[in-house]
């Protein structure tokens, strides 16, 4: 079974489900990652002209994060960071329907619906548009993840609201989670951020106790054939 991460932003893929792409990873099973918009750029005070290397830097990190977790790729669409919702959907969807093409994954994980963040919205629209169910495609299972800093600063205000019916087991993976976030030198934030080390401990301990287990990560079935 292959599974494709799709992400807005470098870092999103390692705070939504870095423990289940580690999981898969170890279980043998082909993980991908495709991250859309660049990160980093819209940052106030941010100028690529005076840093010009701090995009690869960036972007950088998402390989080595990917790697660290198992991935067997990460590949990047560049748009611009922020501004999604400024761009064509339909150039956002062909996009994400180039990848499923060529890695024919029949499971998809993505952001929310109902985030904070635009690029997240924007993110699971485009992929529930290039993973529609026709005849003969191989998706069978799309997945929807939080993402600490933007799922639950939405307060559950916006349509959809993320209402978790799938867990999966990251008490052997937790670490490597925090890890992988950890190379996110620009995105990690201090306690009690929710993209710090003991926030992203505590939120897998509170699912997990959801479940009965040491840790989970929780995902949204969007759709899924059995």
């Amino acid at each position: 079974m292959k599974s494709l991460i799709i992400a807005a932003h470098p870092d999103d893929e390692v705070l939504g489900c870095g423990g289940t792409i580690a999981k898969l990873a170890a279980q043998g099973k082909e993980v991908h990652i495709l991250i859309l918009a660049t990160g980093l750029t819209s940052r106030v005070g941010f100028d690529l002209e005076k840093t010009p290397d701090a995009l690869q830097t960036h972007l950088g990190r998402a390989r080595r994060a990917g790697a660290l977790l198992g991935a067997k790729n990460v590949n990047f669409a560049g748009f611009p960071d922020q501004k999604l919702d400024t761009l064509p959907l339909l150039e956002i969807t062909q996009r994400i329907e180039a990848e499923i093409e060529s890695i024919k994954p029949q499971i998809i994980f993505t952001h929310h619906g109902g985030d904070l963040n635009m690029d997240h919205v924007i993110t699971f629209r485009a992929t529930l548009t290039a993973a529609r169910p026709l005849a003969g495609r191989v998706v069978r299972s799309v997945y929807a993840y939080e993402v600490p800093s933007s799922t639950e600063w939405a307060f559950q205000k916006f349509e959809p609201k993320f209402q978790p019916n799938l867990f999966h087991d990251i008490s052997d993976t937790l670490a490597k989670k925090i890890e992988a976030m950890q190379i996110y030198d620009s995105e990690t934030r201090k306690f009690p951020h929710p993209r710090s080390s003991q926030a992203l401990q505590a939120i897998a301990n509170r699912w997990g106790c959801v479940m009965g287990l040491g840790a989970a990560e929780a995902f949204e079935v969007i759709s899924e054939i059995k």
